[in-house]
């Protein structure tokens, strides 16, 4: 993997701009594409690596890959330019010329920052995107069990390759296949197998990083400290992750997965109330998550709820039905209800993608099938369980709402084997899972109607408050949330960021803001929810 400039490169694409008509036109624009084109003469005029708002394909390249209809309106922040890098001082090169003359800068891998930060700037500060949609690299030592992972390659693509070159391995990550490795590794990763294996970031040997001044490190030269921090503290606030070195974890030759519905009629709050007690206790090779839903149409009347138990356990059927008898005997589970497959089948099975005879895993390796829909999401995690008047309550909220869901993943297992220190995610042993609420809405209610499920999603996260963690309430990253500490005042970056900073990160906030008081002082890698620079005075 060549991550150096090479000696044609040390200098920023002179000719690829001839082909460009740029009608707009004013210092910061211009001397930007001077200072690139400087690192890069002998570059073809007919490359594709920048776009600038007159370039034709400016405006697909921009809406490839965001997932969040709420960013598209014509209301939102532009790019200056977009950067589509091929090898590593493109990269370098958009990060010199961008701080030489005062441009924040965005790094999109998948797209699905849920508050559209990897490809938006709210500070009226203009921006470029480097998009790194073709830097998306995968090799696999089977020797080693690793791989070398490029930022823009997917989840999908990961566990594509993964199957291809070995059956016997895996890897714990996501349910999602679109999501860009680049974010979904930064921020913790959590994923079917974490109770088994932990999160995706657990499992991350060593990394290349672009720092602010364009110097390339791996895990040796950038330090254990800097190498703690991109691992679930939100990389993107410390440089450009080149690519990740990801450990391969083993799989058995057959697993099982279930989902079994249960509505209220069915005793659906007991059930919940039930796994509330025992999920994070289970083996660690079961993992049975929750997903509140309304059954049929949003507009369906009177509405409907079901709670779905969506379950992947690391084996056979034979060895699943003793375990679930002893374990969760009210769920009722039967060998009717169950599916035996290989690993990778499992992933398409929560992706809800065709599996399958006559379907292929090839659909792991479409960036295009993620359904692109207007939604805001929140987060929290549980210590207690909640009471039966407690969840009676979220079923009335999620009975008025509108397209709704709730989704409950239980930790334990090897999440509460390593420290709250091991890596900035402190959610750990004492939590007994996590909470993702989502609420979309379609296009024809993207204005009144946007802020009336925003709203309603607000006050379904107040109404859980007295429920979950407090002191402080947690919040997971991957799950971005711009309202958290929206109101919060302070003298210094760092003391209006402690409230969403201590949501997403707890005790680890401080080491974090101390890392980036290191590494980046002057704050070059920010956005509205980067961590803030904390500088230590020594003592004299």
């Amino acid at each position: 993997m060549d991550l150096s400039i090479s000696s044609s490169h040390l200098a920023l694409i002179s000719l690829i701009f001839l082909s460009f008509s740029i009608a707009i036109s004013f210092p910061i624009h211009d001397n930007f594409l001077q200072c690139f084109s400087s690192h890069f003469p002998t570059l073809s005029t007919d490359s594709q690596l920048i776009y600038t708002p007159n370039t034709s394909s400016y405006t697909s390249i921009l809406q490839s890959s965001i997932q969040n209809l709420r960013f598209l309106g014509p209301t939102t922040p532009k790019p200056l330019f977009i950067i589509t890098p091929t090898n590593a001082s493109h990269i370098q090169a958009s990060i010199i010329c961008s701080r030489t003359h005062g441009l924040n800068v965005r790094v999109r891998s998948g797209g699905h920052d849920y508050e559209g930060l990897s490809y938006v700037s709210f500070s009226n500060a203009s921006f470029i995107i480097i998009d790194l949609v073709d830097f998306r690299s995968i090799t696999v030592n089977l020797k080693e069990k690793t791989m070398w992972v490029q930022s823009g390659a997917t989840i999908g693509e990961v566990y594509y390759k993964i199957a291809r070159t070995n059956g016997s391995f895996g890897f714990p990550a996501g349910t999602c296949h679109t999501v860009g490795v680049g974010g979904h590794f930064g921020g913790g990763g959590l994923g079917t197998m974490m109770r088994k294996h932990g999160l995706a970031a657990d499992n991350i040997v060593d990394a290349y990083l672009i720092d602010a001044d364009g110097r390339i490190h791996d895990r040796k030269s950038m330090g254990e400290d800097l190498f703690w921090a991109i691992r679930g503290g939100g990389a993107s606030s410390f440089g450009v992750i080149l690519s990740w070195k990801i450990k391969l974890v083993d799989v058995p030759p057959t697993v099982t997965v279930f989902t079994i519905s249960k509505t209220l009629e069915q005793g659906a709050i007991k059930l919940v109330e039930r796994w509330q007690s025992i999920a994070d206790k289970f083996n660690e090779d079961l993992f049975i998550r929750l997903i509140i839903q309304p059954m049929g149409g949003v507009d369906q009347r009177p509405r409907r709820l079901q709670v779905l138990f969506n379950s992947l356990y690391l084996g056979t059927v034979e060895e699943l039905l003793p375990l679930m008898g002893k374990s969760f005997p009210e769920l009722g589970l039967e060998k009717k209800d169950c599916l035996e497959m290989p690993w990778i089948e499992s992933v398409l099975y929560f992706a809800g993608l065709p599996r399958g005879p006559g379907n292929s895993i090839d659909v792991l390796l479409d960036r295009g099938l993620q359904e692109k829909v207007f939604y805001k999401g929140k987060s929290d995690f549980v210590e207690k369980p909640i009471s039966q008047i407690g969840l009676e309550g979220i079923w009335e909220s999620l009975l008025e709402g509108g397209s709704v869901y709730m989704i409950m993943e239980p930790l334990g297992g090897r999440m509460s084997e390593i420290s709250r220190a091991e890596i900035p995610f402190p959610y750990r042993k004492g939590y007994l899972y996590n909470i993702q609420y989502v609420v979309r809405w379609g296009e024809s209610d993207a204005g009144e109607g946007s802020k009336e499920d925003i709203d309603w999603i607000r006050r379904l996260h107040d109404y859980l408050g007295p429920h979950v963690s407090r002191s402080p309430r947690g919040a997971y990253l991957n799950y971005r949330d711009l309202d958290l500490g929206v109101n919060e005042e302070g003298n210094s970056s760092y003391s209006r960021a402690r409230i969403w900073g201590r949501q997403y990160f707890n005790g680890n906030f401080k080491r974090l803001a101390l890392v980036k008081g290191v590494v980046d002082p002057t704050n070059f890698f920010r956005s509205e929810q980067s961590i803030p620079p904390l500088v230590r005075m020594e003592r004299r």
